[in-house]
């Protein structure tokens, strides 16, 4: 339908006024608030969710990296502050970072959601950031001196102005809502609901037969290779989890998304519906399951600089470099994952200009939206790297907004000097 109504029937007070405006508590948002606010500036948080932490906590992907590469430390500051926190409230060991591990995913952090969801309330208090849960953008517009947010939560909508935002949505919606290009792959990755299943014995199943009944079902339609990334199912039962895709979505949309969330329920049920045929899996059950499926790609903004797989993979150091990023090329497709190793001693570098939107000046995006093609993507938008990332946008933000300069304007010296100040690692200039 294209019938046009007119909704907006009362005036909206601007009931606060912000330094700066983080659009999405998870990965790289919440950073990015706790560092803007670590530098003065007055921040508010929005998020969509219950809590903060996005893929970590919501997603429970509770096992974030890579900080560290070839046995030293390449990401730092308040997000490494956050894990070690958790870390210590969990009882959680942390790996041996002095050494190269023969996986990559050996050096991600175990984190207890609980825990960690904790210490981000804290240290969002402790950084005097505003927290608004249960809350999600409406529509934005810059103005002369700022830009008008209107949100929508329990109680409807209501306005703010802000002198800087910075849209850590994953999705680039505040891009999108205020006209900013953005672009998306042609196909874009399979999502994954992360889970736990239980209530048999591994020892007592006999991996011959797994293999030949999946091969069966696979050939009845039963189950589809794409839905379990190509792998071995029986290798899934041993750490209790089936790794699955979600294929053929786009959460880009809240459509998109509750289509997602609908089909990985449907495709796990099925899944689980199956392996109980199995002698020895009669009793499997699913005993948990992440509030949202964790979501690998959408849109990507359009930046002033654009991060390509080569640059990438060779380790290039962007002359305004903000952060290291260490992950292998990781693109995930329907029937597998496609990864590219780096080279031994390479660590990749994410650039300031990629977290602004091309022609933004009170706009900043962090997180697996910035702007790269897609398989530099595939490796950048891994948790560490994000937090990064959200450091780095978060004290520019700030420093725009004390200087009343645009974000292209900020002075890159004085960018690196305060994320040195807080303890961030930012790449030494070639």
């Amino acid at each position: 339908m294209d019938e046009e109504v007119f909704v907006f029937h009362q005036k909206l007070t601007i009931t606060d006024e912000a330094d700066v405006v983080v659009i999405g508590g998870g990965t790289a948002g919440v950073f990015a608030a706790i560092s803007s606010g670590m530098q003065g500036a007055k921040t508010i948080l929005i998020e969509k969710n219950g809590k903060l932490g996005g893929t970590i906590t919501c997603g429970g992907v509770n096992f974030p990296g890579l900080f560290h590469a070839w046995g030293k430390q390449i990401i730092a500051g308040p997000c490494w502050e956050s894990v070690k926190r958790a870390a210590a409230l969990g009882r959680t060991r942390l790996p041996d970072f002095s050494k190269t591990p023969e996986h990559h995913w050996d050096h991600q952090i175990r984190v207890n959601i609980f825990s960690y969801t904790l210490v981000l309330d804290q240290m969002c208090a402790e950084a005097g950031v505003d927290v608004r849960l249960h809350t999600m953008l409406a529509f934005a517009q810059e103005t002369d001196d700022g830009v008008l947010v209107v949100c929508t939560s329990k109680e409807g909508l209501w306005a703010m102005k802000a002198k800087i935002i910075i849209d850590a949505t994953g999705d680039a919606n505040a891009v999108g809502i205020l006209g900013y290009p953005r672009i998306r792959s042609e196909s874009l990755q399979p999502a994954t609901l992360v889970h736990h299943i239980s209530g048999y014995d591994i020892s007592k199943i006999n991996e011959k037969t797994v293999r030949e009944r999946v091969a069966k079902a696979i050939e009845a339609g039963i189950l589809g290779e794409k839905d379990m990334q190509g792998g071995n199912i029986y290798h899934h039962l041993a750490i209790n989890r089936l790794m699955m895709h979600i294929t053929d979505i786009d959460a880009s949309t809240s459509c998109g998304k509750t289509a997602a969330e609908t089909m990985g329920r449907k495709t796990l049920a099925r899944m689980v519906e199956f392996l109980r045929s199995i002698p020895g899996l009669e009793n499997l059950q699913v005993d948990y399951f992440a509030e949202e499926c964790g979501i690998r790609e959408t849109y990507r903004i359009i930046g002033e600089t654009t991060i390509t797989t080569d640059e990438y993979l060779r380790g290039h150091v962007y002359e305004d470099a903000i952060c290291y990023a260490f992950y292998p090329i990781d693109l995930h497709v329907p029937n597998g994952i496609k990864q590219v190793f780096l080279e031994k001693g390479l660590v990749p570098t994410i650039p300031y200009g990629a977290l602004i939107p091309k022609g933004s000046k009170r706009l900043l995006a962090a997180g697996r939206c910035i702007s790269g093609d897609t398989d530099a993507n595939s490796a950048y938008r891994v948790q560490a790297p994000c937090m990064a990332m959200g450091q780095a946008a978060g004290v520019a933000a700030a420093i725009c907004a004390r200087e009343n300069i645009s974000v292209k304007e900020v002075p890159f010296t004085l960018l690196c000097d305060k994320l040195r100040e807080m303890g961030a690692i930012v790449p030494a200039p070639v």
